[in-house]
């Protein structure tokens, strides 16, 4: 069973930055989509961004383009959402997944339903 664990969230005033990491445990994920979600108190899960890791191709959020930046590390699993100029808005729990194979144009598009695999996530706090 994959698991993903998150680390990296923390509480931040508006203007900072944070990176959040996500790394599979107990498996080694093959051409995988790795997104980021975001889920604020008595809102729906919300895609952030996402990579496919075969050729690291990107997809962003309209609401966090030019923000936010998703990379892969060198552990092709482990997967980056460096966080910059964050606001109020941007405060919820944030969660890493991940499903194998489908190309990088699908992912690109992939919603959560996609996603087979989820960590636990990590909140962030982003006070005004």
């Amino acid at each position: 069973q994959v698991q993903l664990v998150e680390s990296g969230g923390g509480s931040v005033q508006a203007g900072g930055s944070l990176r959040l990491s996500c790394t599979p445990s107990g498996y080694t994920i093959n051409s995988a989509c790795m997104g980021w979600f975001r889920q604020a108190p008595g809102k729906e899960r919300e895609r952030v961004a996402s990579i496919y890791t075969d050729d690291t191709t990107t997809s962003y959020d309209d609401s966090v383009k030019g923000r936010f930046t998703i990379s892969q590390g060198n552990a092709k699993n482990t997967v980056y959402l460096q966080m910059n100029s964050l606001k109020p808005e941007d405060t919820a729990m944030y969660y890493c997944a991940a499903y194998e194979y489908g190309g990088s144009r699908y992912c690109r598009a992939a919603t959560v339903a996609d996603f087979r695999y989820w960590g636990q996530g990590t909140q962030v706090t982003v006070s005004s």
